[in-house]
């Protein structure tokens, strides 16, 4: 029996699976080329030029009250000057007069001598309130020149009455990555403390310092895993700030501290309760969360979690009612230290403040 051949056919499904797959693939280069031509970077902007003009302004009025307030004490200086060279001239002419001295001395009475003592006196006087004004306006004890023209808007809480800085000293104040800390560790002294972020750490003290009321007290101790004041034989004492040759050495000492060990903020915190009476202000550089409490860990790693009870441990040392203000400096593989220090500044109404690399 002969079977009937089967015709063939153009369009078979075969035939009709590749058009369909040829023409959704050309849908679909069209759709990604049109999506690609519509999709334009839209970066936010914000209009900041308001509040830019507002800090000008009160700047350029601050600067303005200063030099008029300079300005009137040169004037008093020159006016006091001409008085001091009048009452010279007097006493000459008196000394001429009663020497018995002929030629054109002009003889002086009593009552314009006394005048001229008054006015001096009282020129004397209105210099020493002008330098008082300029003084507290100034409010600065010491000079910090930072990097180029800036002006340094921080929100710290600067002043107060006794004044507490505590630095970081350990081994991670050399380098914000480990691998540069462990590098840097195996340095010479003369290398270590010229480490960016250490120099960092004391040019912020030297800024902190330059701002200190003029009529305070302070302290500066650094600690690692324990705590020394920058000055040798201060320990739990309060320096005068008006001592300005005694705070310039404080800060030569802290220049020559090594950082080395691990971090003990409980040590450093726990130092507050032993300065009698207790600070009112306290300045925290760090570069993250401690590495061990009061007591030597027991080994030779710590996780997140336990530096995260560590610093939970170490706040408890702290008594209250004192503003904590913290200078983070960067440190990789901490994501915590941030939130845990911002929450302290929160908590004690104090500051947080991660600086740039070039600040102050």
């Amino acid at each position: 029996m002969r079977h009937k051949r089967r015709s063939f056919s153009a369009f078979s499904l075969s035939f009709l699976d590749i058009m369909s797959c040829g023409f959704g693939a050309v849908v679909l280069l069209f759709l990604i080329i049109k999506h690609h031509a519509d999709v334009k970077d839209v970066m936010p902007t914000y209009d900041l030029s308001q509040e830019v003009n507002l800090l000008d302004e009160d700047i350029g009025d601050a600067r303005e009250k200063l030099g008029d307030a300079k300005s009137q004490a040169s004037t008093l200086e020159a006016e006091l000057a001409t008085a001091r060279g009048e009452a010279e001239r007097v006493r000459r002419l008196l000394a001429a007069e009663r020497a018995g001295a002929k030629g054109n001395a002009q003889s002086v009475s009593n009552v314009e001598i006394d005048r001229l003592k008054a006015d001096l006196k009282k020129l004397e006087q209105q210099k020493k309130n002008m330098e008082a004004q300029v003084n507290a306006r100034s409010n600065q004890v010491r000079t910090f020149t930072g990097e180029g023209n800036r002006e340094y808007l921080t929100g710290l809480k600067l002043g107060g009455r006794r004044i507490l800085i505590l630095v970081d000293s350990s081994a991670s104040m050399l380098d914000d990555t480990i691998v540069n800390i462990i590098r840097r560790r195996n340095m010479d002294d003369a290398a270590k403390r010229r480490s960016w972020k250490w120099q960092q750490a004391l040019a912020t003290v030297d800024w902190i310092s330059a701002r200190f009321p003029a009529g305070s007290e302070y302290q500066i101790f650094t600690f690692d895993t324990v705590v020394d004041p920058a000055l040798k034989d201060t320990k739990w004492r309060w320096l005068k700030v008006s001592d300005y040759d005694e705070l310039n050495r404080s800060i030569d000492e802290l220049k020559k501290v090594i950082p080395a060990g691990g971090s003990s903020l409980a040590a450093a915190l726990a130092s507050v309760n032993r300065m009698s009476p207790r600070p009112d202000n306290i300045y925290l550089i760090t570069d993250g969360l401690p590495t061990q409490g009061l007591a030597p860990p027991r080994g030779t790693t710590v996780t997140g979690r336990q530096r995260v009870r560590l610093f939970e441990d170490a706040l408890t040392q702290l008594p209250r009612g004192i503003p904590i203000n913290t200078i983070l400096l960067p440190m990789e593989g901490d994501p915590l230290a941030a939130w845990a220090y911002w929450q302290v500044a929160l908590q004690t109404r104090g500051a947080f403040l991660t600086p740039a690399k070039d600040w102050p």
